[in-house]
């Protein structure tokens, strides 16, 4: 088994800049022939599952010079719209990605979590793979706000989130639209 996180097939190297510390993480980044192999092996299957790495720093931690800063990104509110870029890229099938982020960390961690299936907790996430819109940092929920995405658009929005049969969240911009 084999996982990795969003920000590996979607970063590179280049992005950290001018030692942009919101782009420091652990592994580091690497180089766009990485970046390409990590998204081919999610594709293949080789790699079997995508987690968030959801690893959130206070503004302190980052503000500092590079080597002394915290390692680190958030990642819950973009691990869904980053890995959909797989798909709209035309490099993996929806269902295919989707068993990459639910049953593929389930069975790693031996969990009878990540399906649909008769007596099965009801959880579930409704989501519009179409849906276009921009990370923003100040957006985040997430009382930390340490993305290197800040800008970055995206498609694919959670919509609702249930978990053990009971809704803990609905995309507020959606509820007040409607």
């Amino acid at each position: 088994t084999c996982s990795t996180c969003p920000q590996y097939f979607t970063l590179t190297e280049n992005d950290v800049g001018d030692y942009r510390t919101f782009t420091k993480m652990m592994p580091p980044l690497r180089d766009d022939a990485n970046r390409r192999a990590i998204a081919e092996a999610v594709a293949d299957g080789t790699i079997n599952a995508i987690s968030s790495n959801h690893a959130p720093e206070d503004v302190d931690g980052k503000r500092l010079p590079f080597p002394q800063a915290a390692f680190g990104i958030v990642g819950l509110e973009t691990l869904l719209p980053l890995s959909l870029t797989l798909v709209h890229e035309g490099k993996m099938k929806l269902p295919d990605l989707l068993a990459r982020l639910t049953s593929g960390p389930a069975d790693i961690l031996r969990l009878k979590a990540g399906r649909l299936a008769k007596g099965a907790a009801a959880d579930l996430v409704i989501f519009d793979t179409e849906a276009p819109w921009k990370i923003l940092a100040d957006k985040l929920r997430s009382k930390s706000k340490n993305t290197p995405y800040d800008g970055f658009p995206v498609m694919g929005r959670v919509k609702q989130t249930v978990v053990d049969g009971r809704c803990v969240f609905t995309d507020q911009a959606k509820a007040e639209a409607a």
